[in-house]
């Protein structure tokens, strides 16, 4: 979208007047009015990427300005239905895309320019018909699905444009202090944009969720992920390997509190292979303890993301994967032999600021291979509307064999909403 929509869609959304009514409409025309609403975001952001190319003393770099605007409307009730649609579009504000947004971007070269996946375009984000009632809703369209901490299913909301899926859920809340999650894909929209051959996954996959905090001590979840993907551009998607996106996963987490203070979180899970591709199996673990303390937060971390025998690692191609294993996205796809990542945080809050820094050691599950350390720090606050974020990331190579080369990111970044 051309840069001057932007001021033109803020203006119009801002004299709009958004009924506050919770009354259910007695007709279909007056739940598009009545209880309805109408919002604006935008987001803008400056991204900086640097990385080595690995046995060369040539350098990867790239830089992006982009802005998202994103315009939402939300019906009111009309016999338990309701709908909902979603608008994004992603600009270049300086009208000169000169870095790769995806992998496969050909664009330019790979051995000098560096990914930074925020493709320019206007899509929709989300749109889908919901029917609610005292313990259940439906939802039937393209929606946003973000399951526990993400590391799993999630919507990668950290780029511009959101992962998003087509398909049908079901939440079901009837049995006290339990909730239970379903959702048939039919599609992901990934976040490379539907311009790209790799920004649609098609599929046949199905996500059950459940959870329960009747305990004093916590909340369990157990979860079955079963991803099948019948896209012929898999490979590209997959970074070669079809196995990644196909399989079934079968997990159970455990998220505790002992006082107000101090919380930590347990999790293991299996993952198989589905389909008629060749057999795997790998696991995974996780084991997190936080400290909360006056204005101090401490974390301190374990995950492995396993290996079968150094041919095939644990992949959670879904998840929102720029929250784990560090800013600098080195690890997006897990190496053959697996991925320990021993990890530690402080945060504080100060002058109405947020501030953390990250600690990240990263090893091989199978052999003995150093994938290297990087250590991340992120600074955010809240001026007026607007929400202002700078971060940076360091990312420093382990073994020269392991082909993961330095690489540094920066970000400065303004979100508001109307």
């Amino acid at each position: 979208m051309k840069k001057h929509l932007i001021p033109l869609t803020l203006s119009a959304a801002s004299s709009l007047l958004v009924l506050a009514s919770t009354v259910e409409a007695k007709t279909f025309t007056e739940s598009m009015q009545q209880g309805s609403s109408i919002k604006v975001n935008v987001r803008t952001r400056f991204e900086d990427v640097t990385e080595d190319v690995l046995n060369t003393n040539v350098d990867r770099e790239a830089d992006a300005w982009t802005t998202r605007l994103r315009l939402s409307y939300q019906s009111g009730p009309w016999n338990g239905f309701s709908f909902f649609a979603e608008m994004d579009d992603v600009s270049e504000m300086t009208n000169d895309v000169d870095y790769r947004t995806a992998p496969n971007d050909t664009a330019f070269p790979a051995a000098t320019t560096a990914v930074i996946a925020d493709p320019v375009g206007t899509e929709l984000n989300q749109g889908f018909i919901a029917y609610t009632d005292f313990n259940n809703q439906v939802k039937m369209g393209r929606q946003r699905l973000v399951l526990d901490n993400s590391r799993f299913i999630g919507n990668v909301g950290w780029r511009q444009n959101e992962q998003t899926y087509d398909g049908l859920s079901w939440t079901n809340k009837t049995i006290r202090y339990t909730n239970f999650t379903y959702m048939y894909i039919k599609n992901a929209n990934r976040i490379f944009g539907d311009t790209n051959v790799i920004g649609d996954v098609h599929m046949d996959s199905h996500v059950l969720n459940a959870s329960y905090t009747g305990f004093d001590a916590g909340k369990l979840i157990g979860y079955t992920y079963m991803l099948d993907v019948n896209d012929p551009i898999l490979p590209a998607l997959a970074a070669n390997n079809p196995k990644r996106m196909t399989s079934d996963t079968f997990g159970i987490r455990w998220q505790g509190t002992i006082g107000e203070s101090f919380l930590y979180n347990l999790e293991y899970a299996t993952q198989k292979d589905a389909g008629e591709l060749e057999s795997f199996d790998a696991d995974y673990m996780l084991a997190e303890a936080i400290y909360n303390v006056s204005r101090y937060s401490f974390t301190l971390g374990y995950e492995s993301l396993g290996s079968d025998d150094g041919a095939y690692g644990f992949a959670t191609p879904l998840a929102t994967l720029h929250a784990f294993q560090g800013w600098a996205d080195k690890f997006l796809n897990t190496p053959a032999a697996g991925l320990n990542d021993v990890y530690a945080n402080v945060g504080i809050t100060f002058a109405g600021a947020q501030a953390l820094i990250s600690y990240h050691q990263y090893d091989s599950d199978e052999g003995s291979i150093d994938f290297g350390d990087e250590i991340d720090f992120s600074l955010s606050r809240k001026f007026g509307s607007v929400v202002w974020t700078a971060k940076y990331a360091s990312y420093s190579m382990g073994d020269t064999n392991a082909s993961f080369t330095d690489t540094e990111k920066f970000w400065l970044m303004a979100d508001w909403n109307f």
